[in-house]
């Protein structure tokens, strides 16, 4: 999905849902918006599935094979790039303001997923990835 579409679902989602409880949950109601219309049968986000996003071993690079390459093995504690610059850990308990923008996110999810994944993120992996990190 591309950046200017989920962007797009963000923007109507904000003029027709009645206001939820902040921007991250705005931006979750934006992926679930998307994944519905990819597919009706569409059930809503589930953290586990995040968690298994988070951990997986993926191929498409060998530099960040996973999430955990970059972010560290748990979502808890900060991770550091490759450059070794401090990256502030991925858990809403550890870094409240997190998935908070949603041009941010959009602007993450497209770098780290083709960068690991070797492919954009659905929203369902979006909606699960956040659910998950926002669980801990």
């Amino acid at each position: 999905m591309k950046t200017g579409t989920v962007l797009a679902a963000l923007c109507v989602v904000g003029l027709t849902m009645p206001a939820m409880a902040g921007p991250r949950e705005d931006i979750l109601q934006g992926y679930a918006s998307a994944a519905k219309s990819a597919d009706a049968g569409f059930t809503g986000f589930d953290a586990a599935r995040g968690k298994t996003l988070y951990g997986q071993q993926n191929t498409a690079s060998a530099e960040s094979p996973s999430c955990a390459s970059c972010h560290s093995a748990s979502p808890l504690e900060p991770g550091k790039t490759r450059a070794g610059k401090i990256i502030d850990p991925m858990a809403v308990s550890a870094t409240p303001d997190r998935y908070t923008d949603a041009a941010k996110v959009e602007k993450w999810f497209g770098r780290n997923c083709n960068t690991v994944l070797g492919r954009d993120c659905t929203a369902v992996e979006k909606g699960d990835f956040i659910t998950y990190l926002s669980s801990l």
